[in-house]
């Protein structure tokens, strides 16, 4: 049986600095992401929309929003198939482009895992776990662009 999950977010808007959107340069782009009983976020748009560098984009959380559920459906498949990660981090990145109207989509997300397996016999098994994961990863299944994995898989050296 399907089950459906809702999620709840606030945003605020903190830009205003006395005239409002009045005209394009009147205004900060900066809000506050929250949700109940959790840190707030602090966000803004891409410098290159003149946002504040400072806080978060939506591109950047888009990103990170992929990189961290394709983690952990990966450490929960490896967790159930016997391979013993101690270690996981990942540098990802994604491409959008900027369309003639102002507008833009992804046009893709590369994840770059770099795993630490206590036994070298893992390897091969953690390395075709990432497909699994990203069959079942909620947010890569509700993007129209391909996320891709360059994972690097290593074993651990007490040295």
């Amino acid at each position: 049986m399907e089950k459906e999950h809702h999620y709840a977010t606030q945003l605020r808007w903190t830009g205003n600095r006395g005239e409002g959107t009045s005209n394009y340069r009147a205004y900060d782009r900066d809000h506050v992401l929250s949700a109940t009983g959790k840190p707030e976020i602090p966000g803004s748009s891409d410098p290159s929309f003149r946002g504040n560098p400072q806080r978060y984009n939506p591109e950047e959380l888009l990103v990170a929003s992929l990189s961290s559920c394709h983690m952990l459906w990966y450490l929960h498949l490896c967790a159930v198939n016997g391979v013993v990660v101690v270690d996981y981090e990942d540098s990802a990145s994604g491409v959008m482009q900027e369309t003639s109207d102002g507008g833009g989509h992804f046009t893709v997300v590369v994840l770059r895992p770099v795993i630490t397996v206590t036994e070298s016999g893992m390897i091969g098994k953690a390395q075709a776990l990432h497909h699994e994961a990203n069959k079942l990863c909620f947010i890569a299944n509700s993007v129209k662009f391909p996320v891709r994995h360059e994972p690097v898989i290593k074993t651990f050296s007490a040295g």
